[in-house]
């Protein structure tokens, strides 16, 4: 009977917050928003964006890298980033719609982005400008420039946790933790960070397994499918029994690598009614590189054995530069 009612107020949650206020929204959402002057955020590298975006739509490169440090993927200072989002207009305050390329995990980054910053107006358009395309909507080519403003972020707590906070919060009933990497990542197989393996008590669901066909991307690299159209969101139905195991009103707590894939999962939690939903944003990176943090499935990463690869490639390609050497030297 208890799981029966728990079944019942989770579907309850789940629509009365996306009837009220949903975080994954269609086409018709965004031209509606567009009609009432909403930001639309295009997340993509500046190239992509210059050969068809959303008419209205700005740009500032490529998000989830130009806002984030590239050795440790944690956010750049808080005042470069209130340079860049003022410069560009950005005002995590007014109702933002966020997109990229159909699936991609970066809009949903630019969702806890503005979460982070405090944003409580913000959306992701997952379909992206393939969607777009199909529906058969407006896209220009013309870049689009808002009025620069001046810009103070007020950071809210309530949407990450930190390396300390997470050890914190292990083994804890009220606490439910998401792994949103792969299984051999998950297993300590994939080893990317000092150490290898989980957080003690994480589920491991890839973030893949929000779409209709987790194999898309393989499927398009082997050329076995011509669209990313498997990279479409499965339907509500499937999602909630993808997350049927977890309690929609404990704090859940979602990580991957880095934050960005777990950003998508995060979103697609929120949209079925997860009312406590928080980002561990250094993610493994940070967990398996703190040495005394606990963990399951520990492999160490053997730095000897990556040495001697990158060794024996590199005599490799010096021996492949000097026979093209030799080779034009002989014509």
């Amino acid at each position: 009977m208890k799981n029966i009612i728990a079944i019942s107020l989770f579907l309850l949650s789940g629509q009365l917050a996306c009837a009220a206020s949903p975080v994954i929204v269609d086409d018709a959402y965004v031209a509606e928003a567009i009609a009432r002057n909403a930001i639309v955020w295009d997340v993509r590298p500046a190239d992509a964006y210059a050969r068809g975006h959303i008419a209205g739509a700005i740009n500032i490169g490529d998000a989830a890298r130009v806002l984030r440090d590239d050795n440790t993927e944690d956010f750049i200072a808080v005042d470069r980033i209130e340079k860049m989002l003022g410069a560009a207009g950005i005002d995590p305050s007014r109702e933002t719609i966020v997109y990229g390329g159909r699936g991609n995990w970066q809009p949903y980054f630019v969702l806890y982005t503005i979460q982070y910053f405090n944003g409580k107006n913000v959306r992701v358009y997952h379909e992206g400008i393939e969607g777009w395309n199909v529906a058969g909507r407006t896209v220009s080519r013309e870049a689009t420039k808002l009025a620069p403003l001046a810009l103070k972020l007020q950071i809210n707590p309530s949407a990450a946790v930190t390396t300390k906070e997470m050890i914190a919060k292990l083994n804890r009933s009220d606490v439910q933790i998401i792994d949103a990497r792969t299984p051999k990542e998950f297993s300590g197989e994939d080893i990317r960070a000092i150490r290898g393996g989980h957080i003690p008590g994480a589920v491991n669901i890839p973030y893949e397994q929000n779409w209709v066909d987790p194999e898309t991307p393989g499927k398009l690299t082997r050329k076995e499918v011509s669209t990313n159209a498997g990279m479409s969101l499965k339907p509500v139905t499937d999602l909630r029994q993808l997350y049927s195991r977890f309690d929609p009103s404990k704090e859940t707590i979602v990580y991957c690598q880095s934050g960005a894939r777990a950003s998508e999962t995060a979103g697609v939690l929120q949209e079925l009614g997860f009312t406590n939903v928080k980002v561990y944003d250094s993610s493994w990176l940070g967990y398996g590189n703190t040495l005394d943090a606990p963990a399951n499935n520990v492999t160490f990463f053997n730095v000897g054995l990556f040495s001697s690869r990158i060794s024996t490639l590199q005599d490799r390609v010096n021996q492949l530069e000097k026979e093209l050497a030799e080779a034009k030297a002989r014509k």
